[in-house]
């Protein structure tokens, strides 16, 4: 799931809970959090978004992947080389960044 204000929050403040309305963040009880600045929210907001795109092939390939009832049987009639290579395009479809 793409990186939110939300969850930005919730990696400098796990323990709180909060509400955001609009753009104004709310402690409902810190739970021992304190609470962040905007600009300690904006830079984790950035750090996850760059994680996040940094590892688009992941989400990539696991969408291309066949199921693993499929991976399965496809193992049973063809073997696992057979399996090896159907696995092998889609990984080489979306490589590593």
């Amino acid at each position: 799931m793409e990186p939110t204000k939300f969850f930005a929050i919730k990696a400098l403040c796990p323990n709180a809970e909060f509400v955001i309305k609009g753009d104004v963040l709310e402690f409902i009880k810190d739970n021992g959090d304190t609470k962040p600045s905007d600009s300690a929210i904006d830079a984790k907001l950035a750090e996850l978004k760059t994680a996040y795109d940094n590892n688009k092939y992941q989400r990539d390939r696991a969408a291309e992947y066949p199921s693993i009832v499929d991976q399965l049987d496809d193992i049973y009639h063809n073997g696992i080389d057979a399996w090896k290579a159907t696995i092998k395009k889609t990984k080489d479809k979306y490589p590593k960044s």
